[in-house]
């Protein structure tokens, strides 16, 4: 076995990860991140990039006035039935910490756009950052090797090691090494390696039920490697039958946007934040909504306007009012294709028919996706055409219009029969889960607890692998959790004991 020695090695190289460590790293302790992947950025990376958060300066410029105590109330709002399993304490804490970490990510160099609003709270809270992301990772990264944090990719943690009953660090395979590594961590080893919407299906099948069991989630990453570890040394899972999904999206571009290319320099977000605040939207439409055509998923709405959803076989396989993104997962290649006429078409030009929709940032219509995602949007006079397009049989498609318009014509209740050419489609539409919600169950200084609700001692937990409960429904919150918890996490780690100390 090899080995290396640190104060704090943390486990995951996202967003929870990367700020854990430059927290921990502020406090003059040595780091390392070990990061299964060939780059940082884990689920943090693929995100919209919205924070959620009260009593910033950005509400203050705007002149809002807000406090963490409305907040608190106002995530409850978003909860529903789920209210009873919230964990309200570490909701306390994230509301009353996130002003703090919109600060420090400041101070880094990220630009946010905002607050925007996002009913039902009360005030515009959304902190959305300019111009993606990746942003996130590239400043925390830059801050983190300043302060001498060291970086291992490739690197996929294994197990604990428990030695007198405390953490004292992590087993790993390294990428092109047949050789365990042993990482030493002298104050503390911090999961931060996300959730597990991804793990096989023997885990899933533990916490997790029906549909969620076809699909995958946004992250392949994301295979509950952290969540496992804590497990083998007696830690448990909270909320682990909770996810966000199954959620319809349109499969990515083959090749990144233009926007995901753009640069992330402070002088240049600031560039694209003035324009987005003064140039005349007709010029900045293009631009933010290639941004939303690319990420984000398209309206229940079309179906209940007539659209119905035929899988890569030309067959129609669900009742489209019905969850149709639970069934999409048990499809050939688990894709469909969305399909409608030009009456509907005609209707999702305008306001209040839009394909989808980041909050605060723009309404996608059908011209909008025929201009910026070609590979997913089609177009043919007849029904063979577009049956060719899609390269599905031809006769499956004609049959299954035929057999949805025959349902309409006798309920006068539905939405007209598809007649009406040319013909569209939208896709490969894929079903994910955005996000698993089971994390480690941990107390308020974000150790680790086991069955008997006693610190697992040298072990911390943040983020997703982290959640220990709480509830994070609503845009923006899992990015406050991941970035604050990290802050805190790694905090808490740098000014434990040593193991000799």
């Amino acid at each position: 076995m090899k080995a290396d020695s640190v104060d704090v090695v943390v486990v995951g190289g996202g967003g929870t990860g990367l700020m854990s460590a430059y927290a921990a790293a502020r406090h003059g302790r040595s780091v390392l991140v070990l990061e299964k992947g060939e780059q940082l950025g884990g689920t943090t990376r693929l995100s919209v990039g919205t924070i959620c958060a009260s009593s910033t300066a950005l509400q203050k410029k705007a002149g809002i006035d807000d406090d963490p105590d409305s907040h608190f109330r106002d995530m409850e709002l978003f909860f529903g039935s789920l209210a009873n399993r919230d964990n309200r304490e570490l909701r306390r804490l994230l509301v009353d910490e996130i002003p703090e970490t919109i600060a420090i990510l400041t101070d880094l160099g990220i630009e946010f756009m905002g607050p925007l609003p996002e009913p039902p709270h009360q005030k515009p809270r959304l902190h959305a950052i300019i111009p993606h992301s990746r942003g996130f990772i590239v400043h925390l990264e830059k801050a983190c090797k300043k302060l001498g944090v060291q970086f291992r990719l490739g690197t996929s943690a294994e197990s604990l090691i428990i030695e007198d009953d405390r953490v004292t660090g992590v087993r790993a395979h390294v990428k092109g090494d047949k050789a365990l590594h042993v990482f030493s961590a002298r104050r503390g080893v911090i999961i931060a390696s996300g959730d597990f919407s991804s793990a096989d299906l023997a885990y899933k099948k533990k916490y997790m039920s029906g549909p969620l069991l076809d699909i995958a989630g946004v992250n392949p990453l994301s295979t509950g490697d952290g969540q496992r570890m804590g497990e083998a040394v007696g830690a448990t899972v909270v909320n682990g039958d909770l996810a966000w999904g199954p959620e319809i999206r349109f499969k990515a571009p083959p090749h990144p946007s233009p926007i995901a290319r753009l640069p992330v320099s402070r002088w240049f977000a600031r560039c694209v934040n003035f324009a987005i605040r003064t140039v005349p939207q007709k010029i900045m439409r293009p631009f933010l909504l290639g941004f939303v055509t690319t990420f984000l998923a398209p309206s229940l709405k079309l179906f209940s306007e007539g659209a119905i959803l035929i899988n890569r076989n030309g067959q129609r396989f669900c009742n489209e009012f019905d969850r149709p993104q639970d069934s999409i997962g048990r499809q050939p290649q688990q894709e469909a294709f969305i399909v409608f006429d030009d009456a509907v078409a005609q209707k999702f030009s305008q306001w209040p028919y839009y394909v989808s929709t980041a909050p605060g940032v723009g309404y996608a219509y059908l011209e909008d996706y025929e201009r910026s995602r070609d590979d997913i949007f089609h177009k043919a006079d007849t029904l063979d055409g577009l049956a060719s397009q899609l390269k599905v049989p031809v006769d499956a498609v004609k049959a299954a219009v035929a057999a949805s318009n025959a349902e309409r014509n006798n309920n006068p209740g539905a939405p007209a029969a598809l007649t009406k050419g040319p013909y569209y489609a939208l896709g490969p539409a894929i079903s994910w889960i955005v996000f698993s919600e089971g994390g480690l169950k941990i107390d308020n200084q974000f150790r680790v607890l086991n069955q008997r609700n006693e610190p697992i001692e040298g072990l911390y937990a943040a983020g997703s692998a982290g959640q220990g409960g709480v509830l994070l429904e609503g845009h923006g919150h899992h990015l406050a959790w991941a970035f604050t918890s990290g802050r805190l996490a790694g905090r808490k780690a740098a000014i434990a004991a040593p193991i000799n100390g």
